[in-house]
């Protein structure tokens, strides 16, 4: 009976997907976020990122603290931005993951789809933690802050993934209309 299931190749990707995302879960929640270092890793590197694109783009950015892992960019004369763990893009890079591994497609090109993707969506959160940067510079109203944060940018990095989970299921799975039916 169960082959019969696992037959199914909506069956089989969404019961991938669901290991797939336990998986994350527990190894996530039970180990990795409290050990903090991968977390505070992804934050850095965003900082870094942020503030270097803030320095080309002509601003002159906040000092960084002496404080370890302070986790605030910003624009010289606004209160920064604090990227909190929610807001470093590693649940959107295991989202991105589970579905690129889940679903069919050759190991080959899974294989360099992946970091490329992760990497497209590492820069795509960067260039939203710019965008809120420059809000708090030119719109300190909080309220601004709060609604682009939790509407306006949430809406770009999902639809971002989305793209890249339809241009592999189109385009590099390998697997064509036909053989959807």
């Amino acid at each position: 009976m169960l082959k019969k299931y696992w037959d199914d190749p909506l069956y089989r990707f969404l019961t991938k997907a669901v290991l797939l995302y336990i998986s994350w879960y527990v190894l996530y929640d039970l180990w990795l976020h409290p050990m903090q270092k991968l977390d505070l890793w992804v934050i850095g590197n965003l900082e870094l990122l942020s503030t270097h694109v803030l320095s080309i783009l002509g601003y002159t950015t906040i000092e960084a603290s002496s404080v370890p892992n302070i986790r605030t960019i910003g624009i010289d004369g606004t209160h920064g931005l604090w990227i909190g763990d929610p807001c470093n893009g590693l649940t959107l890079f295991a989202l991105f993951s589970g579905f690129i591994i889940a679903f069919p497609g050759p190991l080959k090109s899974k294989l360099w789809y992946l970091p490329i993707g992760l990497i497209t969506i590492h820069i795509i959160n960067t260039i939203r933690i710019v965008a809120l940067a420059l809000i708090i510079y030119y719109f300190p109203d909080p309220d601004v802050l709060d609604f682009n944060h939790t509407y306006t940018f949430t809406l770009f990095v999902y639809s971002w993934v989305f793209l890249l989970w339809y241009i592999w299921a189109v385009k590099f799975s390998g697997i064509n209309a036909k053989q959807a039916e």
